[in-house]
């Protein structure tokens, strides 16, 4: 508990509103529910996880946004010990030990990256960590984005205002804080109206788009073949167009057909991020076949924009609370950009109240 948190944040059962169901937000909700508060969460997409999302087609999923995670903190290590205590499959080892720095060319530019640490992928995507940690939580609205914030002065309490998937708008009511667990942006765009000095305080933090590509070749499942291309599993690439490939299907307990995602580097995607998909396709398959030597036409391209993807400047701090407007933001760009800072940041933020 924090010194300044005001008497109504000491009492139980508190009601708090978290805005977005990433790593950050599932973390904050789970710790505030365990501490005895109650926890609505609003998120617009149709699932938890975030940028920790998977994409179901008819040849597999793909894992389009966070491809691996690293276990570099504790208490990390430990909320990932109890998640395997419930489910032993939920999180697995992936065997990116042929992690390369490829030039444009496709060649080595660099010896393998040595396997200092695990890369872990969750089951059987990578939102499965995620779905299996917000189980516990009773009032999860998806496919709702809150669109506005209002406090009752007399109260100091919140209300907010939320939009479905069908675009019918509706107010929640009896909030005594709200937590915006949402990139930067969107958390300032929201926090204007009603706490303009502390969206303000986000000016500084800089975060870059990426557009992703989901290529599968089921030809690959054809007698006398078992994948295409090169025989590494994943890459860190110096093509202007490319800055990761990784074969979705070397993954532990993924589907068999050849599948692979590819991530634009911040500097292309952030050139690109008005053009038509269709167009970014057709440019990162031609960067992928140099690289890659796949000129294969595949079955399935697909490609996606994730606006607010990597940080390259950071807030500096593991998450913001103002006690006294009640208002607190969590999310991977308070110090960083991996997913253990969006666990970090949400840990915090929620210890700080409970």
């Amino acid at each position: 508990m924090t010194k300044n948190s005001p008497a109504l944040l000491r009492k139980k059962n508190q009601h708090f509103a978290i805005v977005g169901a990433g790593m950050a937000g599932i973390t904050a909700a789970r710790t505030l529910v365990q501490a005895g508060h109650r926890v609505t969460v609003f998120e617009k997409s149709s699932s938890v996880g975030g940028r920790m999302a998977s994409c179901s087609t008819v040849f597999g999923s793909f894992d389009h946004g966070a491809q691996y995670f690293t276990v570099r903190d504790e208490r990390f290590a430990t909320a990932l010990r109890y998640a395997q205590a419930l489910s032993p499959e939920v999180c697995r080892p992936w065997s990116a030990n042929a992690v390369r720095v490829l030039d444009a060319g496709g060649r080595t530019a660099a010896a393998a990256l040595p396997a200092l640490e695990p890369h872990w992928v969750a089951q059987p995507g990578m939102d499965g960590l995620l779905k299996l940690w917000a189980q516990p939580l009773t009032a999860l609205h998806l496919q709702t984005q809150v669109t506005g914030l209002q406090r009752k002065p007399a109260t100091g309490g919140w209300s907010l205002t939320a939009t479905n998937a069908q675009g019918k708008s509706s107010s929640y009511s009896g909030f005594d804080a709200v937590l915006l667990a949402l990139p930067a942006a969107p958390a300032q765009a929201l926090l204007q109206a009603v706490a303009k000095p502390l969206a303000n305080s986000l000016d500084a933090v800089q975060v870059a788009p990426c557009w992703a590509l989901m290529l599968a070749f089921p030809q690959a499942s054809q007698p006398g073949l078992t994948t295409l291309g090169p025989q590494w599993n994943a890459a860190r690439s110096t093509h202007h167009r490319l800055a990761w490939l990784a074969r979705e299907s070397s993954k532990p307990q993924r589907e068999s057909i050849e599948r692979w995602t590819v991530q634009a580097s911040a500097a292309w995607s952030r050139e690109h991020v008005a053009d038509a998909p269709e167009r970014v396709a057709a440019k990162l398959r031609k960067a992928f076949a140099e690289v890659t030597g796949i000129r294969a036409e595949p079955a399935h391209a697909q490609a996606h924009l994730w606006q607010y993807a990597q940080t390259e400047k950071p807030l500096g701090r593991s998450h913001v609370w103002d006690a006294k407007l009640g208002l607190g933001l969590c999310g991977d760009w308070c110090v960083g950009h991996r997913v253990e800072n969006a666990f970090v940041s949400g840990l915090e933020l929620a210890l700080a109240l409970a």
